[in-house]
């Protein structure tokens, strides 16, 4: 267990550098594409085909590191791998072979995130309840990124975030050496841990998590082209970017606050009615005050809910599933459902403009909520979970 002091910083600098390239890929990517001349329905598959990959591949290579106990070992070969394919971007804008290194960067990088969630479980402990403040290293890197970055691609072109990306990567790769060697055996009972972690209570939780992320679809996808087509600059875009994860960064702060006084249900029922009034706010108000405020809800739609469902697998999967659990809450949730929402919102962009995609966000987390609202009301007498300690 990665109990000591150095493999805490090294768990905080991984948060960084992920987040910190994820706030250079996320806002700018796809204006990115966007400037090279593709479509609505290229960019919706783009996005779409990575989640493809990130499902199966987190997935597979969490199972794997679960059965045999190679997490660590995993984890820096695929940090290595994905920043080395993708220089690939940088020698081509062709839209074919743009496709076939997004699905190959895709297998290696698919795994990094839940094994970083794993990680950061282990690590804390009997502090799981304060895993808001680990993680908010890497919103602090992402709200960072994108306010320097919005500035600097105004004065260059948005092509420069293709280097600066396989820097990060590169710099977290080398990081990643750095995390603490731990004596480790093949575990015999993960066949029967897997069979007690995909339990009812799981399963519903994951269909309305699905339910919540396919409404986020339009947001990851399109946000920034949205911005961009209302006639505001990259700063702004960065600034709007910015400010959710600055809110982002508080809520995960008062973590321990938060689910001291909050059941899992009620926090997650609360960031699914705030989802719906953002995505609204964003269907029907185009104002640069409007907008900005409607960001700071980013705390309770991704933040509370985001800290919530780690928390809750981490407490209903077996010592021996662990990895695996944070895998198949990442593929059901930001893998299949921001996947299906990229493809929903890549073939309505031409037709319904990028506006009237955050109605069709509202509704779907309007029913997400409703179906996770009336799942607790079912099972209200069986407790929800509250995190392990170990």
């Amino acid at each position: 267990m990665l109990t000591n002091t150095n493999g805490r910083w090294v768990l905080a600098a991984q948060y960084f550098l992920y987040f910190g390239v994820m706030g250079m890929h996320l806002p700018f990517f796809n204006l990115y594409c966007y400037e090279l001349g593709f479509n609505g329905w290229q960019i919706g598959t783009l996005s779409a085909a990575r989640s493809i990959v990130l499902i199966v591949f987190g997935i597979t290579w969490s199972v794997l590191a679960d059965r045999y106990q190679r997490r660590r070992s995993i984890y820096i070969c695929c940090n290595f791998l994905s920043a080395a394919i993708w220089g690939f971007f940088m020698l081509t804008t062709n839209f074919y072979w743009m496709m076939a290194i997004t699905m190959v960067y895709g297998v290696f990088y698919a795994p990094l995130i839940s094994f970083l969630e794993a990680f950061s479980m282990d690590t804390l402990g009997r502090d799981k309840k304060r895993y808001g403040r680990m993680r908010a290293w890497g919103s602090l890197a992402f709200i960072t990124v994108v306010l320097v970055l919005g500035r600097i691609i105004d004065l260059y072109t948005v092509k420069i975030i293709l280097a600066l990306i396989m820097a990060g990567s590169w710099v977290q790769a080398l990081v990643s050496l750095g995390f603490p060697l731990k004596a480790q055996a093949p575990n015999l009972s993960f066949g029967s841990g897997l069979k007690r972690l995909l339990n009812l209570r799981v399963m519903g939780f994951f269909g309305c998590a699905f339910m919540m992320l396919v409404s986020h679809g339009a947001y990851y996808a399109f946000f920034s082209i949205h911005l961009n087509k209302l006639g505001f600059d990259n700063f702004f875009i960065g600034l709007c970017w910015a400010l959710a994860v600055g809110a982002e960064i508080v809520a995960m702060i008062l973590s321990e606050r938060i689910f001291k006084r909050f059941s899992y249900e009620t926090v997650l029922i609360v960031s699914f009615s705030v989802a719906v009034v953002r995505w609204t706010g964003l269907w029907i108000i185009h104002s640069a005050v409007g907008i900005l405020a409607l960001q700071v809800m980013h705390a309770l739609t991704y933040g509370t809910f985001h800290m919530a469902s780690i928390l809750y697998i981490d407490a209903m999967a077996p010592a021996e599933t662990k990895t695996t659990g944070q895998a198949v809450n990442n593929a059901v949730t930001y893998g299949l459902g921001l996947m299906v929402g990229f493809f929903i919102s890549g073939a309505l962009y031409e037709r319904i403009g990028s506006a009237a995609l955050f109605g069709i966000s509202a509704l779907i987390a309007c029913i997400g909520g409703s179906i996770f609202t009336i799942f607790v009301r079912m099972l209200k007498r069986r407790p929800l979970p509250q995190p392990q300690n170990d």
